[in-house]
């Protein structure tokens, strides 16, 4: 239960700090010079990290174990590091961008879950969405 609840603060505290520093990023800092930087140090970061998180086999036999996801996630995330980077240099809102492009993805993601991944949604769940998508509706009114 420990590791549930280290991993979900780790993410908020990480995901708190991430929307904080890519809104401080520089207006005048190339995009892709800032994703090349921020992406050397996560490098650095991760190189420095592996030591804690031995695998089974060897580093080569553990890339070997990787499928397709792995290297293609990086299509996502570099679309989401631009994205949030430009939106916030177009003027988006800190307190408000964040949790609409979350809920956002969260309610396209219902039916990737239901058809990809054969997972169940509820009554309470279609009320939450229901909820979400109000949300939404009320954080774009200004």
């Amino acid at each position: 239960m420990f590791l549930l609840y280290f991993s979900v603060g780790l993410t908020v505290i990480s995901n708190l700090l991430y929307h904080i520093f890519q809104k401080s990023i520089s207006q005048t800092a190339n995009p892709i010079i800032s994703l090349i930087a921020s992406y050397v140090t996560a490098l650095i970061i991760s190189l420095i990290l592996l030591p804690f998180f031995p695998g089974k086999t060897g580093i080569i036999e553990q890339f070997k174990e990787l499928n397709w996801a792995s290297y293609t996630l990086a299509l996502g995330i570099i679309g989401v590091e631009i994205g949030y980077l430009l939106t916030y240099r177009a003027g988006g809102n800190l307190n408000l961008t964040a949790i609409t492009i979350t809920s956002l993805v969260t309610i396209l993601l219902i039916p990737a879950g239901l058809l990809l991944f054969k997972e169940n949604i509820s009554a309470l769940n279609i009320i939450g969405i229901v909820l979400c998508i109000g949300g939404i509706v009320l954080t774009q009114w200004k």
